[in-house]
């Protein structure tokens, strides 16, 4: 049996997209049964619509600061869904730590950035005026912290001296739609463990992996 997910989005929708398509696979371990937005302008409900994808609008501004409420609005719509996990995809509004907790091990967000290394806003600038010479994204597991949950994948890329921010966000956001399919397959296959704050992963292969920058050795 496929596992049933959701993703709530705000805006475009890019990572959205790039779960649906993966999803299309006969051999993907989860079905989109809903893409969820708290704006009803977020660009991305056209491109969920266009792919069959039943969506839903729960427009959040109403709910000004009660999370709560907004919430119990969002529980009733996934329970309708018949939702076993959710994902994430720019979603722009923060979680009670009920809610969360609800979801913990259930609920995915990708950020694009090398965690913990520059959580939350501007990333690609954070890392630029570190000076680091990789940078790249991460999907964890959504815990009340913002960007602190168990890390479950990362993928990497170099970062240029003449580097922008605008040229390193490009780079990196295809790597997110690269490892975010790949997640939410160790996810819904039962491949992911938690182990207090360490995500595990069932069968990893046993190779090298190394990535050095600049590439003088």
């Amino acid at each position: 049996m496929k596992r049933r997910v959701a993703i709530l989005i705000s805006g475009r929708g890019s990572n959205m997209a790039a779960l649906i398509d993966a999803a299309k696979a006969a051999d993907f371990p989860a079905e989109i049964v809903a893409v969820i937005s708290n704006r009803t302008d977020a660009l991305g409900l056209e491109r969920a619509a266009a792919n069959g994808i039943p969506t839903v609008v729960i427009e959040s501004k109403p709910f000004g600061k009660d999370r709560a409420g907004f919430e119990a609005v969002l529980q009733r719509a996934l329970d309708e869904k018949k939702v076993e996990l959710i994902c994430l995809g720019g979603f722009m509004r923060l979680f009670t730590a009920e809610f969360v907790q609800r979801w913990y091990g259930k609920m995915l967000n990708i950020h694009p950035s090398l965690l913990p290394s520059f959580p939350g806003l501007d990333p690609h600038g954070q890392a630029l005026k570190a000076g680091v010479k990789l940078s790249g994204a991460t999907v964890h597991f959504v815990i009340p912290e913002t960007d602190a949950g168990p890390i479950v994948m990362q993928g990497a890329v170099e970062v240029a001296d003449d580097d922008t921010p605008e040229a390193l966000s490009q780079r990196i956001l295809g790597i997110e739609h690269r490892i975010y399919p790949e997640a939410l397959r160790l996810l819904a296959s039962g491949k992911l463990r938690l182990e207090g704050d360490i995500c595990r992963t069932a069968g990893g292969a046993d190779r090298d992996g190394t990535l050095i920058s600049p590439r003088t050795i």
